[in-house]
């Protein structure tokens, strides 16, 4: 279905906001960058800002925030054959090989700078786990209640323990190359899953 030019506005607005303040806090600093900074920089007034996003945080966490969404997204796009594990995983390899390493670098080093920014991140990934699990159990409606449930908190498992292991690696290779060993590692512990 096409989108309406009110919500294309909408959608190219909230860009906007979004890649100027991303610009600012890596110029001049998170704590720096006044919300009137991101409004001009965007073209648009306070008040505007404010149908967008509630605080700079929520720039920050929609950085990173909808990981549900984007693997319910690939997994939607993935073949019908194979298991929910399979699938996910294909789905998870896509998703981390998108990112580009400069910009994953800027937004985690933002994200790991602010405290409230981490504690509601953390809230995210049970949200995340709900979607994901409601996408598998519409997919698989088949499957066990708990093999569906064991497949999400993998996935969600693997993303955290994946960006965990490059972060503390210094962010010098792709993300995707940490999610491949904390798949090797998952099956070496595990045998096959």
């Amino acid at each position: 279905m096409k989108m309406g030019l009110r919500e294309e506005k909408r959608q190219q607005t909230l860009k906007r906001i979004t890649q100027s303040a991303m610009s600012l806090f890596t110029k001049h600093g998170y704590e720096a960058t006044t919300l009137d900074a991101i409004a001009e920089a965007a073209g648009i007034s306070r008040r505007t800002f404010f149908h967008y996003f509630k605080s700079k945080d929520e720039i920050l966490l929609s950085q990173q925030a909808g990981l549900g969404e984007q693997l319910v997204g690939a997994l939607a796009s993935e073949p019908t054959r194979g298991s929910p594990a399979e699938t996910l995983q294909a789905a998870m390899g896509k998703i981390a090989a998108s990112y580009p390493l400069e910009e994953l670098v800027a937004i985690d080093k933002l994200m790991m700078s602010i405290e409230a920014v981490q504690s509601r991140k953390q809230a995210n990934y049970i949200r995340d786990e709900h979607l994901l699990l409601e996408a598998l159990r519409e997919r698989w409606p088949e499957e066990s209640d708990m093999s569906l449930r064991l497949a999400a908190q993998m996935a969600i498992g693997l993303t955290r323990l994946s960006l965990d292991a490059w972060r503390s690696d210094g962010g010098t290779r792709p993300i995707v190359d940490y999610l491949d060993l904390a798949i090797a590692e998952l099956r070496r512990e595990f045998g096959g899953a």
